[in-house]
């Protein structure tokens, strides 16, 4: 288990839980056994793992990277996500990077805020990270009568047979992490 424990860097200070345990062995075991993803693997770690609860009979693993290692997940994203899978069985596995939201600054202040830290970008990127292999390629945003607001969110047709069991597990996911209430969608094809 000390080995696998190199898959997985937390914060100074802070210590793998149980379950981010069992996803840096898997991820070791992976590296070892898996000749095709060896190499893709041998530089890439985790910063943490969750458990959540989608519905009464779905869970979903939710895999946080590194931002900077982002682009090294996404080459061997489909790969990765089915040997996951197999592993955890039962249970959808999301690979999304850590990103860090900034409060804005003070009246006054000289200090600017990138864009890429604002609420609303990082809102935007979980979204993109969690749909990944499939592309979103429009958005409508709905509001109903007693105030509620809900996002629907189109994702690209020519990756419907690899995303299409996971929707549920998309919306659920999202809903966890900032709160909001989206549906996920394939834009209707005219057929004349």
């Amino acid at each position: 288990m000390f080995t696998a424990l190199r898959k997985i860097q937390k914060e100074k200070g802070v210590g793998p839980t149980d379950f981010e345990e069992t996803v840096a062995q898997a991820f070791f075991d992976l590296e070892n056994t898996n000749k095709d993803l060896q190499s893709e693997l041998k530089d890439l770690f985790i910063t943490s793992a969750v458990q959540v609860d989608i519905s009464s009979n779905r869970k979903a693993v939710i895999i946080h990277v590194p931002y900077r290692l982002r682009k090294s997940f996404r080459k061997i994203h489909i790969r990765l996500v089915r040997e996951l899978e197999k592993k955890f069985s039962g249970k959808d596995v999301v690979v999304i990077a850590s990103r860090r939201i900034v409060r804005p600054p003070k009246k006054g202040s000289a200090v600017k805020r990138p864009r890429s830290r604002t609420l609303t970008s990082v809102h935007e990127n979980i979204l993109e990270d969690l749909v990944q292999p499939a592309e979103i390629v429009g958005k409508r945003c709905r509001y109903r009568l007693d105030g509620s607001k809900i996002m629907k969110v189109f994702l690209d047709p020519k990756t419907k047979n690899d995303t299409e069991y996971k929707l549920e597990t998309f919306s659920g996911v999202y809903r966890k992490l900032c709160g909001k209430d989206v549906v996920f969608e394939y834009p209707m094809t005219e057929s004349a």
